[in-house]
């Protein structure tokens, strides 16, 4: 476990080194809006699955506890670059589009796996396989919450009025 624990501690530095090399700063701009950084090639990397990979289902699809389980994995290894509740950040995407929730689970599972290493996403592999599908369940899970998210950002009077609101 120690050394599972160190390859991983490895692996975050190594991204945060090669996100830094790899990325140009932005001169005095900064953003708080999740859709920020958005660019539709980043998500064209999902289409790049092949069709056995996005054809894999998500074993733990109807687990209940697989989303909160993902989002402990995420916290502790996404948030860095996705941001805390996976709108996007300066380093990586966000997580709540819709090119990301309508992907299939398979294809998501792959792109762990394989990363996106030109572009900043580590290789996931040596992540065990149902922790990966743990993150595909939380990831999945987020699209429930994404549209609530998208109301308060384009209102946020009326979505703290319906927060308010007794039911």
């Amino acid at each position: 476990m120690k050394t599972f624990a160190t390859a991983i501690s490895v692996s975050a530095c190594l991204l945060a080194l090669s996100v830094a090399l790899a990325k140009p700063r932005e001169s005095g701009k900064q953003s708080s809006g999740a859709t920020h950084n958005f660019d539709p090639a980043v998500y064209a990397e999902l289409q790049k699955a092949p069709g056995k990979a996005r054809a894999k289902q998500n074993p733990l699809a109807n687990d209940p506890e697989a989303a909160v389980a993902g989002g402990i994995l995420f916290e502790q290894h996404c948030a860095d670059c996705h941001g805390e509740k996976a709108g996007g950040a300066k380093r990586g995407p966000s997580l709540r589009v819709e090119q990301v929730q309508n992907a299939e689970p398979g294809a998501i599972f792959w792109l762990l796996t394989n990363g996106v290493v030109r572009k900043g996403m580590p290789v996931w592999s040596k992540l065990p396989e149902p922790q990966r599908w743990q993150l595909v369940s939380f990831i999945k899970s987020l699209s429930a919450s994404a549209a609530k998210t998208e109301t308060e950002q384009a209102d946020p009077e009326t979505a703290l009025a319906a927060q308010s609101k007794p039911q």
